[in-house]
C-alpha cells in the first residue's frame, strides 16, 4: 500500500482519538428552565439542592480587597497551630510568592501540617527553587494536571480555585493570586483590584471538602481529624453554600447558580467580573431580566486595563445584542478588575474564583459561594459603585460605529472563546 494510504490511515485514527477524547470530557449543555416567582433569599434551600450542596448557617463574612487581603492571610497563616491548606491557580516567582512561601516554611517548621495544591499550568512559574524551599521544610507541594501522557484527556481541566482553610475553622475565597500585580491598591495597571472574603463558622468544613476534593484525586490522600474537621460552632448569622461540583451527566454547579439566580431576579443584577463572555442563553436570561423590570449591569475591565486584552474582544462580540437588550455594560481602563461578584436585590450574592465564561462554566474547577445576606450585598454594590464612577459605560449607537479592525478582532477572538 502506498505511503498516501498509511498517512491517511493515521490521520483518520487521529481524528477518531481526538473526537474519543472530546466526547469522554464534554460535559452536557442542557438548555436550563426556570418558573419560580419567590424572591432569591428565600430560595436558599432550592439553590443548595440543585447545585448538590447545603445550606449552612451560623457563618460571619469579611470583604478583603486588592493588596491589603494579604497582610490578612499572611497574619493568619503565621497562628495557624494545626494545618494550613492553601489551593490556588495563579503563582509566579516574586516578592508576594516568596513571601507567601516563607510563611509556609515557617508553619510547616513548626510542626504544622501544610498542603499546597497548584495548578500546573497557571503555576509554572512558581520557581524551582521555591518550591524546593517549600518542600525541603515540610510542606506537601503537589501540582494539579501535570503535562504528563496519562493526563491527556484532562490537560484542559485546569483548577482555577483559590481557597486556603487554616485549622479547619478559618477559611479564604475569592479571586487573589500569588503575583505581585495583585500587591498595592488598584493604583495602576501594574496593581491590580481584587476581592476575598474570610470565613468563620460551620461553612468552613465545606471548603474543606472543596480542597481535599483535588488533594485526593492528585495525592490520594484523605485527611481525617480535628486538625482538619474540627467541631465548628456558628460564628456569625449568615447562611451559605458552597459551590463547585461537576456531575459527569448535567451542567456544572457553579453554571446551574448564575442562570438561576440571573431568573429569579425581581430588582437588580450587578455583576462584576474580569472575563465577560456570555454565551446566548445567559444574555437570553439577562434579556429577560430587563424585560421583568430588573436593572442589570456588568463592570468589567476594558481592552486598555485586561491583562487578556483578547478575552475581552471576545466579549465584544455580543455587546450589541446584549445592549439591544437593554443590559448596561461598564469598562474600566486603568487597570485590571479582578473580582468575580454577582449581587442580586440588594439581599444575595455570589463571590469566588468563576469567571463570567464558558471555561469557568464548563470546564475549569471552581468555586462559588452563594451568601444570603444584605450587609454582605451591600457591601459587594459598594465596591462596584466605586469603580464604575471611573468607568466608561457603552452606548449603543456609539458602539455600532467603532471600526471594522475592532469588530474583526471581536469576531475572530470569539472564535476559540472556550479555551481562552
Amino acid at each position: 500500500m502506498s505511503i498516501a494510504f498509511w498517512a491517511g490511515l493515521l490521520l483518520a485514527l487521529v481524528f477518531v482519538l481526538v473526537l474519543v477524547i472530546w466526547s469522554i470530557r464534554r460535559h452536557r449543555d442542557p438548555s436550563l428552565k426556570i418558573e419560580c416567582d419567590f424572591p432569591v433569599d428565600e430560595l436558599m434551600p432550592s439553590l443548595a439542592g440543585l447545585t448538590l450542596g447545603t445550606v449552612v448557617g451560623g457563618n460571619s463574612v469579611e470583604v478583603h480587597e486588592n493588596g491589603a487581603f494579604y497582610d490578612v492571610l499572611l497574619a493568619r497563616i503565621a497562628a495557624a497551630r494545626r494545618s494550613v491548606h492553601f489551593e490556588t491557580y495563579l503563582w509566579k516567582d516574586g516578592v508576594l510568592g516568596r513571601r507567601v512561601a516563607e510563611a509556609l516554611i515557617e508553619r510547616a517548621r513548626a510542626g504544622v501540617q501544610v498542603r499546597v495544591l497548584l495548578d500546573a499550568q497557571g503555576s509554572r512559574k512558581a520557581g524551582d527553587a521555591v518550591v524546593a524551599r517549600m518542600r525541603a521544610a515540610g510542606c506537601r507541594v503537589c501540582f494539579f494536571h501535570k503535562t504528563k501522557l496519562h493526563n491527556l484527556g484532562v490537560m484542559n481541566d485546569r483548577d482555577h480555585r483559590k481557597i486556603v482553610i487554616l485549622d479547619g475553622s478559618e477559611a479564604f475565597a475569592g479571586g487573589h493570586c500569588i503575583v505581585d500585580d495583585w500587591l498595592g491598591d488598584a493604583e495602576d495597571k501594574q496593581h491590580f483590584a481584587d476581592v476575598s472574603v474570610q470565613l468563620h463558622g460551620p461553612i468552613v468544613h465545606s471548603l474543606q471538602s472543596v480542597f481535599s476534593e483535588n488533594w485526593a484525586g492528585e495525592t490520594g490522600e484523605l485527611f481525617l481529624g480535628d486538625d482538619v474537621f474540627p467541631p465548628l460552632g456558628p460564628a456569625g448569622d449568615v447562611r451559605i453554600h458552597a459551590v463547585f461540583a461537576k456531575p459527569e451527566n448535567s451542567a456544572p454547579t457553579v453554571k446551574i447558580l448564575h442562570h438561576t439566580v440571573i431568573c429569579l431576579a425581581r430588582k437588580r443584577i450587578w455583576i462584576q467580573n474580569p472575563y465577560f463572555i456570555p454565551e446566548p442563553a445567559a444574555i437570553d436570561a439577562l434579556g429577560a431580566a430587563v424585560e421583568r423590570g430588573v436593572d442589570v449591569r456588568v463592570l468589567m475591565p476594558s481592552t486598555s486595563g485586561s491583562d487578556n486584552p483578547m478575552v475581552q474582544h471576545a466579549g465584544h462580540r455580543n455587546f450589541e445584542k446584549l445592549l439591544r437588550c437593554g443590559v448596561r455594560l461598564f469598562e474600566y481602563p486603568h487597570t485590571l478588575l479582578h473580582q468575580k461578584i454577582m449581587t442580586v436585590d440588594g439581599v444575595w450574592s455570589a463571590v469566588g474564583s468563576s469567571n463570567f465564561d464558558d471555561r469557568s462554566f464548563e470546564t475549569n474547577d471552581e468555586i462559588s459561594l452563594s451568601i444570603a445576606d444584605v450587609a454582605l450585598a451591600a457591601r459587594l454594590d459598594g465596591i462596584f459603585e466605586k469603580y464604575v464612577q471611573r468607568a466608561d459605560e457603552i452606548e449603543l449607537e456609539r458602539w455600532m460605529r467603532r471600526g471594522w479592525g475592532h469588530k474583526l478582532k471581536d469576531n475572530v477572538s470569539y472564535l476559540i472563546n472556550e479555551v481562552l
